[in-house]
């Protein structure tokens, strides 16, 4: 059993990964990884969270064609210029490419209690909950992930090219693997000021 030092450390070292070696990876690893992911805290215990896996590659290929598709026409209704365009573009679906596995995490919108704006909210808070498990099940596999935000900019597209239920609501995009890489630590804000210790001074 790891000791409480351990347990902080392996957390603290999980790095966002965005290269990957070309090894695929096993089956049961990425089954492993999603077990763990449901074992999130979710609002009600709804457990909103679907998870659509992506391993082949012209799957692949089909949904970095779709969610460029949308990057596309939305950078050039903003002015953007046409090379930046074709260069975030290329960008996009290099690294969709060489990612072994994409994990698309949706939100079940069926999946509430009530149909208000809250209990979508807890259920987009309960989803993103399993995504942060995802990221550190996939760590104590020896693999690195990437979590990335095009799916909010492309649901329809993303759906469509995966053809997901349509009460699957795409939320994000996990890109996981071996690494290739080993970032540094990136600088955290001081803790000092991001806590507000509340007495009763007021």
């Amino acid at each position: 059993m790891p000791t409480k030092q351990e347990l902080h450390t392996f957390l603290r070292t999980r790095r966002s990964i965005r290269r990957f070696r070309p090894d695929s990876v096993p089956e049961a690893v990425i089954e492993e990884i999603l077990a763990t992911a449901t074992f999130a805290p979710s609002a009600h215990n709804r457990q909103p969270w679907r998870f659509a896996v992506v391993t082949e590659p012209v799957v692949k290929t089909r949904l970095g064609q779709a969610v460029t598709g949308k990057m596309r026409a939305d950078m050039q209704a903003d002015g953007a210029n046409q090379s930046d365009i074709e260069k975030r573009a290329a960008t996009s679906l290099r690294r969709m490419d060489e990612a072994p596995v994409v994990i698309v995490l949706c939100r079940d919108k069926t999946d509430v209690r009530v149909d208000t704006v809250e209990e979508a909210a807890m259920g987009i808070q309960s989803t993103a909950a399993a995504g942060l498990q995802l990221l550190l099940a996939a760590h104590a596999e020896g693999l690195g992930g990437n979590w990335v935000c095009w799916a909010l900019y492309a649901q329809e597209e993303t759906r469509d090219a995966l053809n997901l239920p349509e009460t699957w609501e795409p939320q994000a995009f996990y890109f996981l693997g071996y690494p290739d890489e080993m970032p540094e630590m990136k600088n955290r804000k001081d803790l000092k000021s991001v806590i507000l210790t509340v007495d009763d001074g007021r």
